[in-house]
């Protein structure tokens, strides 16, 4: 598993590590891909980028928070997001920014911790 570090605020959910089908945010291990919001995760049903879709990213619909930015963590290589994808999330405000999930992992670290209004939901790998 790679790890990450920073120091985040208290109850921010700070990406530990990824790697071996999962995930470790904030101390906790989870399997699979996951939604993680600034201030929790949640286990998502997609298991490869070619499964994404709008229906999918739904919990950010339920979120609590404001998402700004939208990392999608592709699994191992970068893919293209449909534009259906990418204008149902512009009409709610939120910009799309896909990258391979290693990428995805880093970045929302240090978004987070700028204070930025990030969530990024990323395939296991």
């Amino acid at each position: 598993m790679q790890d990450i570090s920073g120091i985040p605020s208290a109850g921010q959910q700070l990406i530990n590590g990824y790697g071996d089908g999962g995930f470790r945010v904030s101390g906790v291990k989870y399997y699979g891909s996951v939604v993680v919001l600034p201030e929790k995760t949640l286990l998502w049903d997609v298991v490869a980028i070619a499964n994404l879709s709008v229906e999918s990213l739904n919990a950010l619909n339920a979120a609590d928070v404001k998402v700004e930015i939208l990392l999608i963590g592709c699994g191992a290589t970068m893919a293209f997001i449909d534009t259906d994808i990418r204008n149902s999330c512009r009409d709610k405000g939120i910009v799309i920014d896909a990258m391979d999930t290693g990428a995805a992992v880093r970045t929302y670290n240090v978004l987070l911790l700028e204070g930025r209004q990030v969530a990024a939901a990323l395939v296991a790998v």
